[in-house]
């Protein structure tokens, strides 16, 4: 019995040529079928290379039983689509670089992997040969004292072939693309291994500069200077119409390293070299020959690592590949090449093509607000601009949270994003599916005309009729609440509002505005959003904020049950162990150390390290539990910056806490 691994490639370029002779070549795997948009070109491709099955089409390849793997060799705009239904069709991917056409569409590649179980990977095949494992260690060595500066190179010059996939715009084509990406990527690997890590560094800073052709609108040559923590530098570049050798150089305090043949590395020693040149020393020639094709290598490796879901170090790992992409992604805003995939008009579909569809309820644990007809998500996702990033990122993210079965966004007049929030509810047709909550009047001199002046302005942001719940998103104690409460009253009865409530409200102002609305036969305030988390804070984040995490507004809101959406309420990933009480002094954290850094936390994070090691729950998912546990009718807003965060945020609905576990959490024990 064969039990090679049965690959078929979807389509029948030059690159999808070199790994299906690297496939022949294999001892693990087997060359099954071919795909093709046009009968003629599989049946070419398949008599050149002995493929025995050939397909019109692609779906057809996927619909074969027999293919375990595919390779996506399709132009840079498909690699997604395409990847996705792979995953449908239960199959392995190995798609070629890049991943997608932008970061936010290499995520949902990720999250869609992990959740069918399947292996994905990113066709960097220099990744795979030793001679870049060699480099790397050399390097976290100290081989040549502290690193300074990293330099890569990979251009080639192919004339003017505006009909080439890669000189299209519409088809996410250019030189960053092409090969800018392999320099990034030695960058940022080489950067990580000088700083002591096991995975590639992440830029702090690209800035880009470029030649964009007028005719294709892509880039034909392209620099980045990039910049790493530990004040390492790198000078990237790239081109597909320029003769600059390729090279990949590394200059340290002790001296400089150099590979002549970074992309390419061969079977012998000549193919495959690293200088070292130390300071004082005679230069050493270190020869690490592939034991095969360096295709074929990467073919084996697929094989070797199918079992893990993704290449493992130094080889692309997921979380190595969407750093890759979204530091892509800044070199090109900095020459200014946006993708039409990327624009408005290109983001009408999600990424896998598919009507995305609110899930009915019953999927995710809700709840109901007094004035809104549709459940609500016991997790509201928060839509402040750093939160959702571009207009691309802000429809993945957006299109994720729905997949998980999310149906609540948390918008606000100061969020910045409220224009790309409607801009996805219009291209997405999901408005009525969705809960709508907006935020207006930040100020402690709100009155009841800038109440209506913000939410107003919000609705025409958003390009929407109404919000289902719309907040205060501060109170005015120096305005009678009744004035409040007329105001709001009055957009109930126009329909622009569903419900109201108060952000940042004492329990004092909110009871004095609902005993004033009932004696009126008002409507009044159905809902609260404080600040509510297993950490308590040293002051508030912003001005003028609420918390409820004293013993006082705990009874109250157990005692109304009146709908409390705790924002913050990871505490800005306190409890996800990325912080140590030494990161007092680092002046990028200094938000976080003012707000979060004290004593009581610090034994609270303790404490929740304890029980995740007791139960193997991730410290940030029992902080979450901790919040969506209370007695309370809560609702936690989330603000993942990643899928990947936001899936840790859905497993914590899944964890139960104990009233005396939360109590020991919370130092109360």
């Amino acid at each position: 019995m064969d039990t090679r691994l049965q690959w078929g490639i979807l389509g029948t370029g030059m690159i999808a040529r070199a790994l299906a002779h690297a496939i022949n070549e294999s001892t693990t795997g087997t060359l099954a079928a071919v795909g093709s948009r046009r009968r003629e070109t599989a049946e070419q491709f398949g008599d050149e290379l002995g493929v025995p099955r050939r397909y019109e089409g692609y779906d057809a390849l996927l619909a074969d039983p027999a293919v375990d793997v595919v390779y996506n060799a399709l132009p840079n705009h498909l690699h997604a689509e395409w990847t996705l239904r792979c995953f449908s069709a239960g199959k392995h991917v190995l798609c070629e670089k890049p991943l997608g056409s932008h970061h936010a569409e290499a995520m949902a590649m990720v999250e869609a992997a992990r959740d069918a179980g399947l292996f994905l990977a990113e066709a960097f095949m220099y990744r795979c040969h030793p001679q870049t494992a060699t480099l790397a260690e050399l390097v976290r060595s100290g081989a040549i004292g502290d690193v300074r500066l990293i330099h890569a190179t990979f251009c080639f010059n192919f004339g003017e072939q505006p009909d080439n996939v890669r000189s299209q715009v519409v088809l996410s084509g250019g030189g960053i693309m092409d090969v800018g990406c392999y320099t990034m990527s030695m960058a940022r690997l080489l950067a990580g291994a000088a700083l002591g890590l096991e995975r590639p560094a992440e830029p702090l800073e690209v800035k880009g500069t470029g030649h964009l052709n007028p005719v294709g609108g892509v880039d034909t040559w392209a620099t980045a200077a990039v910049k790493f923590p530990g004040d390492i530098l790198a000078t990237l570049v790239c081109g597909m119409q320029i003769g600059v050798p390729s090279v990949a150089e590394v200059y340290g305090t002790g001296g400089r390293i150099v590979v002549r043949n970074p992309w390419f590395p061969g079977t012998t020693d000549e193919s495959a070299a690293i200088e070292v040149h130390v300071n004082g020393e005679e230069p050493r020639r270190v020869a690490v020959p592939g034991p095969s094709g360096l295709y074929t290598i990467e073919v084996d490796k697929v094989a070797a690592e199918l079992s893990g879901q993704q290449f493992a170090y130094p080889g692309m790992t997921w979380q190595d590949t969407i750093g890759n992409m979204k530091a892509l992604d800044q070199w090109r805003r900095g020459i200014g090449l946006t993708f039409p995939c990327e624009t408005a008009e290109g983001l009408y579909h999600t990424i896998s093509r598919r009507p995305l569809a609110v899930q009915p309820e019953g999927k995710l644990p809700t709840g109901r607000i007094e004035g809104v007809a549709k459940p609500v998500a016991r997790l509201i996702l928060g839509t402040m601009g750093h939160v959702l990033g571009d207009l691309a990122k802000t429809h993945a993210m957006l299109d994720r949270y729905v997949e998980c079965g999310g149906n609540a966004l948390d918008c606000a007049y100061v969020y910045g994003s409220e224009e790309r929030v409607g801009t996805w509810l219009r291209n997405r047709g999901v408005r009525d599916g969705m809960v709508i909550i907006g935020k207006g009047a930040a100020s402690i001199d709100a009155t009841p005309e800038l109440c209506t002046e913000h939410l107003l302005t919000s609705l025409e942001r958003m390009g929407v009729d109404s919000f289902d719940v719309w907040m205060m998103h501060r109170d005015n104690v120096n305005v009678p609440v009744g004035e409040f409460v007329d105001v709001l009253n009055e957009h109930l009865d126009a329909g622009r509002i569903g419900a109201f409530g108060g952000s940042n409200w004492t329990t004092a102002r909110l009871e004095e505005a609902n005993a004033w609305a009932a004696r009126e036969g008002k409507r009044g305030f159905a809902a609260s959003s404080p600040n509510f988390t297993l950490a308590h804070w040293n002051e508030p984040m912003w001005d003028d904020c609420v918390n409820a995490v004293d013993a006082g507004s705990h009874d109250w809101y157990t005692r109304t049950q009146l709908p409390l959406l705790a924002w913050s309420s990871q505490a800005n990933g306190f409890f996800s162990g990325r912080f140590k009480p030494e990161d007092a002094n680092d002046p990028r954290l200094a938000g976080i150390v003012r707000v979060w850094f004290n004593d009581g936390n610090w034994e609270r994070l303790r404490r929740v390290r304890e029980l995740e090691a007791k139960t193997g729950v991730p410290g940030i998912q029992l902080s979450l539990a901790y919040v969506l546990c209370q007695p309370m009718d809560v609702y936690a807003l989330i603000g993942p910056e990643t899928m990947d965060e936001m899936r840790g945020s859905f497993e914590a609905l899944r964890v139960r806490l104990t009233a005396e576990e939360m109590a020991w959490l919370d130092l109360r024990g």
